[in-house]
């Protein structure tokens, strides 16, 4: 699963809600979102985290490892992002030996396609 052929995910989607954080801690420095591109590469940003996220790919689901800066600290991690039947993302979290968080997404139509 290394190349996007087929992918349903590609593009930008709003974080709209978390089992571990509050809605005003994922959208603490703006709107949560992630970004999966075509490429390879994506973007995720929640609370106060901004990170790249290095991405693995299926039809319906991504893998991908993700680092970096939370509160000036360097911080990585893994996780998913599943297509699932209501249209809806969702994403399982993990920081490296820390924190796990399952978040649901929505595609985010304002804006174009990666």
């Amino acid at each position: 699963m290394t190349a996007p052929a087929g992918c349903m995910l590609i593009g930008r989607w709003r974080i709209v809600e978390a089992d571990l954080w509050e809605r005003d801690h994922l959208d603490l420095c703006g709107p949560a979102r992630i970004t999966i591109r075509p490429d390879g590469h994506g973007e995720i940003a929640l609370g106060a985290l901004e990170a790249g996220l290095d991405l693995q790919y299926g039809r319906s689901i991504v893998y991908f490892t993700w680092e970096g800066c939370e509160e000036m600290d360097e911080v990585r991690g893994s996780g998913s992002a599943e297509l699932l039947d209501d249209g809806t993302l969702e994403i399982e979290f993990d920081y490296h030996r820390g924190d796990e968080a399952i978040m649901t997404a929505v595609r985010d139509h304002s804006s174009t396609a990666c």
